[in-house]
């Protein structure tokens, strides 16, 4: 049976240091690396050019449409509709891949962590501040194939002065790529621009590890804990790594290096459990199971599962029920709105059904799943036409 790792991809940002704990050391984190057991790269692992600007960047940014833009609308806001109204640039959401800003402006699409850098970049070559900050928001969790991704969040805030100067307070515009919840911009942390590169370089870890190309994906996850070692979620990231390469030692003193960091990380935890039980250390994976029951008796995916046995089992209205629990509390997650719609359709709510699969194809974040989603919901109303006819 396929083993499912628990893996922190940071489509922004996730996990930070645990309040109380020191951080990894340097001298620690070169102690958990084993270059030695990896060939080098297929290509350059670095982030260099991050915020670099491609010659088609300069030229968009010093066109007629663009500057006109930023005079009738001021720099932040004139940016913004410069770069994401439809009737102009009109960039994408695409959680696939996690691009320079050069690589995503010609891409004309990206996931959360691509759009703040290349909107980041725009706003420097402008001579506006720039903030990145991570918002105190609950993780949200999704699959690619065996492994689950946990993602946080951050945004960054534009305003007037040089791109680390002091703040116009009275000017400023915080930009987000995603919506977030009621009163969450009170609960945010500032970020530097090394927070930004590692956590760039642990999404292309975590990109590279879902491909199943683990050299890649250890040399990536080696340069943001080199960068900053206390980002948990790269630590999580290289444990991921040493497992799925067969490294189950390395991987597990990894586990606990990033336990270190968050005592009470479901991600780690779920991860560090297994191992300990494939390493012959069964009473503590034990005790460590029975931690994660009493912290989380019900996390992420557990109604969903739930609910998958009851449908497989044809159980539709049990697996109706627990797909809508776990829609009520991560209404964004496509695969639950999806599942929902299809439960419907199997006890003939039609219409419940075409407005689950809707959702479903309006909050997914994957070009690919969108048009699967868009089949079967065009297949649906085609039956429902059907049905109205007859």
């Amino acid at each position: 049976m396929m083993r499912t790792w628990i893996l922190s991809l940071l489509v922004l940002l996730s996990g930070c240091a645990h309040v109380g704990q020191p951080p990894v050391s340097t001298s620690r984190i070169a102690a958990l690396l084993d270059d030695a057991a990896f060939p080098p790269p297929a290509a350059r692992v670095d982030a260099d050019g991050l915020f670099a600007l491609s010659p088609a960047m300069r030229h968009h940014l010093n066109s007629t449409a663009f500057r006109t833009l930023l005079r009738e609308n001021g720099q932040a806001s004139g940016l913004l509709r410069a770069l994401y109204d439809r009737h102009e640039l009109a960039l994408d959401y695409d959680s696939t891949y996690t691009g320079t800003a050069a690589e995503t402006y010609a891409a004309r699409k990206g996931n959360c962590l691509s759009l703040v850098i290349m909107t980041a970049a725009f706003a420097r070559e402008l001579g506006m501040s720039v903030r990145f900050q991570e918002v105190q928001v609950e993780e949200t969790w999704s699959r690619d194939r065996a492994l689950y991704l946990v993602s946080s969040h951050v945004n960054l805030v534009l305003g007037a002065g040089g791109p680390r100067g002091d703040y116009d307070t009275s000017a400023i515009l915080t930009v987000d790529f995603v919506p977030l919840p009621p009163q969450a911009s009170e609960r945010v942390r500032f970020l530097d621009e090394a927070d930004i590169v590692a956590r760039y370089m642990n999404n292309r870890a975590a990109e590279e590890l879902a491909q199943g190309r683990y050299t890649d994906a250890y040399w990536w996850a080696r340069g943001a804990l080199l960068k900053k070692p206390a980002l948990t979620a790269a630590l999580n990231t290289l444990g991921v790594v040493y497992e799925r390469s067969g490294r189950s030692l390395l991987a597990e003193q990894v586990y606990r290096a990033a336990l270190d960091q968050e005592p009470d990380s479901l991600v780690v935890m779920q991860n560090l459990a297994p191992v300990l039980a494939a390493n012959g250390k069964g009473t503590e994976s034990a005790a460590l199971a029975q931690r994660l029951a009493r912290l989380y008796p019900a996390p992420p995916y557990h109604y969903f599962d739930q609910g998958m046995r009851a449908y497989t089992a044809g159980r539709f209205a049990e697996a109706r029920a627990l797909f809508a629990r776990e829609v009520a509390r991560a209404p964004y997650n496509d695969e639950f709105h999806f599942w929902l719609g299809i439960a419907n359709m199997q006890l003939g709510e039609l219409g419940t059904a075409e407005k689950q699969l809707a959702l479903a194809r309006d909050t997914s974040v994957r070009g690919e799943t969108r048009e699967r989603y868009s089949a079967k919901l065009a297949h649906l109303r085609g039956i429902g036409a059907g049905t109205r006819r007859n």
